[in-house]
């Protein structure tokens, strides 16, 4: 069992009993005299009644100040409250009692209680988690549900998983585990928390992608991953040519070139290079167009030789 499911069994009654486990079922009283009474109707039988559920005025429920996610799409709270106006609240947020405060904090749901107070709803439906809970197993919590959502932007989930890791000590492994997600997804997510503030804020702002933010942290020198992550954006730069750019420069160095050798290379815009090594370069243009025109009557002879080949 990992440390989260532990976690929620052991803030246990609560989470279980939103589900349905232990608490009373509809056919649960029928005792040793059911015989005497008339049969459960189907459509109580094997219901759940759930305890801890309360309508919440809006003004007695406040954020938790330690919630991993800081920021909220406006267009898509705007629509969740359309939705709560027409069709209502389909799901209950969780909540605990903070007696220093004289509030609820929102354990989970925070999204759902943004667009109901947008919406102008007076109460939402929600959990109440009985008992304390340590800061470490409340951060545990809310990780479970924004690990879930789509709409986490990938700094927030970044940070989420790194002080997840510093309150429990855990690699990026475990929390791959404890989440359901790959060890990988963990890895190039934290890689995005090395990047310049810069960089991270076009990350989140969606003008640049988490994978070319990965592809990036790649490179060593800041000043690097700025100028390309600038180019990238102005250019429009797709993954698989920022991954070319990257592995240009961050490839192992040549080796070394023999003692009297020179190195001759030219690159074209539209990638391709031409490189010639040799004591020829020493003497001048002229013998490394002599060179080339050789190559190339060379390349010639091949293309006919296979042509011929196919052609038999």
């Amino acid at each position: 069992m990992g440390k989260l499911e532990e976690l929620l069994r052991a803030n246990g009654g609560n989470a279980a009993e939103s589900m349905g486990a232990g608490v009373t079922r509809g056919d649960a009283m029928r005792g040793a005299y059911s015989d005497n009474l008339p049969p459960t109707p189907d459509r109580v039988r094997g219901l759940v009644k759930v305890k801890n559920v309360a309508e919440i005025p809006l003004d007695k429920i406040d954020r938790d100040p330690e919630q991993p996610r800081e920021e909220f799409d406006e267009e898509g709270l705007a629509r969740l409250a359309e939705s709560l106006k027409s069709r209502g609240q389909l799901q209950p947020v969780r909540v605990r009692w903070d007696e220093g405060r004289g509030v609820y904090l929102l354990l989970c749901g925070e999204r759902r209680w943004r667009a109901a107070r947008l919406a102008g709803l007076p109460a939402v439906t929600a959990v109440i988690q009985d008992g304390p809970v340590r800061p470490d197993e409340m951060l545990a919590i809310q990780l479970i549900e924004n690990a879930q959502r789509e709409d986490l932007r990938p700094i927030e989930q970044a940070r989420a998983y790194k002080r997840l890791m510093d309150l429990y000590g855990w690699t990026a492994t475990r929390v791959g585990e404890e989440l359901a997600i790959t060890q990988g997804a963990v890895s190039k997510a934290l890689k995005l928390l090395e990047l310049p503030e810069t960089i991270q804020e076009q990350v989140e702002q969606g003008s640049l992608s988490p994978d070319s933010g990965y592809e990036i942290s790649k490179l060593a020198d800041a000043a690097d991953q700025i100028a390309i992550a600038s180019r990238v954006v102005a250019e429009k730069i797709g993954r698989d040519a920022l991954r070319a750019v990257v592995k240009e420069r961050t490839g192992r160095p040549s080796k070394p070139l023999k003692e009297g050798r020179e190195r001759f290379l030219y690159r074209d815009d539209d990638g391709s290079v031409v490189t010639i090594t040799g004591p020829v370069l020493a003497t001048s243009p002229a013998a490394i167009v002599a060179l080339l025109r050789k190559a190339l009557r060379h390349a010639q002879s091949n293309a006919r030789d296979t042509t011929r080949g196919e052609a038999a």
